[in-house]
């Protein structure tokens, strides 16, 4: 029994260092922006009015699921998607290391001009 409880101990210790090391991978169609979420399914998206699709999706910086109402009026840091009607479909809520990696493409425009590196998850301009 304690062999197995230590054992189990250990492999705990060795999992969290790892676990905390995990990049996110974010698709190359995803911008940069900032929002603040009104009243679902209203916010604004870099200082414009825009709506999340039926069915987005909010991803907090844990990659755990998150629920617009609980963003009201939180002017928040972001990776986002569109969809072919103009609303926006995905978002991810950026942690301090991922704002960190400049440049990245805050419109369309940019992102066709510039390289993705999925693996580094980095862009580059031509």
């Amino acid at each position: 029994m304690f062999r197995c409880t230590l054992a189990l101990a250990t492999a705990l210790l060795f999992a969290l260092p790892a676990g905390a090391q995990v990049q996110r991978s974010f698709p190359q169609n995803a911008l940069r922006g900032e929002i603040t979420v009104g009243e679902p399914p209203e916010l604004t998206l870099n200082g414009k009015p825009t709506r999340l699709a039926p069915g987005a999706r909010i991803r907090s910086q844990a990659n755990m699921l998150e629920m617009s109402g609980s963003l009201i009026g939180q002017r928040l840091p972001v990776h986002y998607t569109i969809d072919i009607n103009g609303q926006v479909k995905d978002i991810w809520l950026l942690t301090p290391d991922e704002l960190a990696k400049r440049p990245w493409p805050t419109k369309p425009e940019e992102a066709a001009r510039w390289e993705f590196d999925a693996i580094a998850q980095t862009w580059t301009k031509r």
